[in-house]
C-alpha cells in the first residue's frame, strides 16, 4: 500500500506544467486513482478494508507533511513545484534556538530588541525621529505598548497565519489588493507534535516508529463524527526518539482541525486519550500510562495561528512570489520599505526552515544591492 500511495503521489507532481488538470486538488486525484485500483482488488472484504485503512493512514501522514486538514485543500497543478532538499534532516542540540543564537552571535551587542509585539506597520509616510532631526523615514513600526520605531526598511517575517488574521489592521495604508488576495489564497494549516514520556519502553529494542491504523477508516469515505470522541484518529503514529537512561519518549504527529481541537484540551485529557489509543494498539489494557506529556499548540499561539503554508486550491506558486514582492511596487517613493520573508515566501521550499532561512538571505541581498549597486552579486543560493 505504501508503494501504491507514493507512486500516486509521484504522479501528482507530473501536472506542474500541464495545460489543465483532471481535478483541482491532490486529494481528489489520489482518491479517484485509488477507487480504480480498489475496484480491481480480488481479496476478501476484510483484506480490502484493511488495505483502505492503511491507505487512510498515509493520507493523514501527507496532511502532516503539507500542514493541511485535508489533501482536498491542496492544489494539484502546482504540487510538483515543492522541492525536497537533499540530505539528512538536522536536529540542533538544545532545540531550534541554537540556529538564531548562532546567527545573532555575529552581531554587535545590544542591537536586538525583544518582547515588542507589533500593532501596525505604517508605510509610504514621512516620519521623524527625535535623535535624527531633519531626517525623515518612510516607515513607522508601532508596537502594542505604544513604542514606535521609524525605519527606512522593515523585513517582515511573521507567519502567514498571523498575516491572515491581522490583514485588515496590521498595515496602514492597507496592502495593495493583489498582495492581500495572495495572503488570503495561499493555504496555512496546523501540524502539531505530542511528546509522551514513559518510565520504561513498551516497544521492541530497535523500533523506530509506531504506525497507527484504524481498521474501519477509508480515504474513500467522508466521516464526520463528534470531534471530541475521534480527534485522536487523525494521529499518524509515533516516532521513537533516542532514549536516555531515565527517559523514553514517543513523538506523535497530528494535523488539521483535529490537531486544532487537541489544543483546546487539557494535558490530562490528551494523555488519557493517547493512553487509550496505545492500549488498544498493543492489546494490553494494563499498559502503564505515560508519566508526562508535552505538545506544541501552533494554532492557538497568537503570533503564529498555525504551523506552515501550502499551495491551496485556487492559488499557485505565482501567489507565493507575489507575497514575497517588496513594497512599494514601482513609482518614485522610497523603495524596499517593507520586505517580506519567511517560509511562505519561498516558492520551492515553503513550509521548511531552510526555506525561511533562504528567504531572509534573499531580502538581505535586496537591501545590499539597493545600498551598494556596485556590490558583487551574492554566490548562488539553493
Amino acid at each position: 500500500m505504501a508503494n501504491l500511495f507514493y507512486s500516486l503521489i509521484d504522479q501528482t507532481r507530473e501536472f506542474l506544467h500541464a495545460a489543465e488538470t483532471p481535478v483541482p486538488s491532490v486529494g481528489e486525484y489520489l482518491k479517484k486513482e485509488l477507487s480504480q485500483h480498489a475496484a480491481r482488488w480480488t481479496e476478501d472484504e476484510g483484506t480490502r478494508k484493511l488495505k483502505l485503512a492503511i491507505l487512510n493512514s498515509f493520507f493523514n501522514l501527507e496532511c502532516c507533511v503539507s500542514g493541511t486538514h485535508s489533501m482536498d485543500l491542496v492544489a494539484l497543478a502546482p504540487f510538483g513545484e515543492y522541492t525536497v532538499l537533499p540530505g539528512l534532516d538536522c536536529t540542533f542540540p538544545g532545540g531550534y534556538q541554537g540556529l538564531p543564537d548562532h546567527i545573532v552571535a555575529s552581531l554587535p551587542q545590544d542591537v536586538m530588541t525583544f518582547n515588542k509585539p507589533v500593532k501596525t506597520i505604517h508605510w509610504n509616510g514621512s516620519f521623524q525621529e527625535a535623535v535624527s532631526p531633519g531626517e525623515t523615514f518612510p516607515v513607522l513600526v508601532e508596537c502594542e505598548d505604544g513604542t514606535c520605531f521609524p525605519a527606512h526598511h522593515v523585513v517582515l517575517t511573521v507567519p502567514l497565519g498571523f498575516l491572515k488574521e491581522r490583514l485588515d489592521t496590521f498595515f496602514e495604508p492597507p496592502l495593495p489588493t493583489e498582495k492581500a488576495e495572495a495572503i488570503r489564497k495561499v493555504g496555512f494549516g496546523t501540524n502539531n507534535k505530542i511528546f509522551l514520556e514513559f518510565a520504561e519502553p513498551f516497544w521492541e529494542p530497535g523500533c523506530q516508529h509506531i504506525q497507527v491504523v484504524w481498521e474501519d477508516a477509508s480515504p474513500l469515505q467522508d466521516a464526520a463524527p463528534a470531534m471530541r470522541d475521534t480527534w485522536f484518529r487523525k494521529l499518524i503514529g509515533f516516532l521513537v526518539l533516542p532514549s536516555f537512561p531515565s527517559a523514553h519518549v514517543l513523538c506523535g504527529f497530528i494535523a488539521g482541525l483535529e490537531s486544532e481541537f487537541m489544543e483546546t484540551l487539557s494535558d490530562a485529557e490528551v494523555l488519557q486519550a493517547l493512553t487509550h489509543v496505545l492500549r488498544r494498539a498493543t492489546g494490553n489494557p494494563q499498559l502503564p500510562a505515560p508519566r508526562a506529556v508535552l505538545r506544541s499548540c501552533w494554532h492557538s499561539a497568537p503570533y503564529t495561528r498555525g504551523s506552515y503554508s501550502y499551495v491551496a486550491v485556487g492559488s499557485t506558486g505565482d501567489d507565493i512570489d507575489l507575497l514575497a514582492q517588496p513594497l512599494p511596487v514601482g513609482g518614485e517613493k522610497p523603495q524596499l520599505q517593507i520586505l517580506f520573508a519567511g517560509e511562505a515566501t519561498h516558492r520551492m521550499f515553503y513550509s521548511t526552515t531552510h526555506g525561511a532561512l533562504l528567504s531572509g538571505w534573499r531580502e538581505a541581498d535586496r537591501l545590499i544591492a539597493l545600498r551598494d549597486p556596485q556590490a558583487r552579486p551574492p554566490e548562488p543560493r539553493l
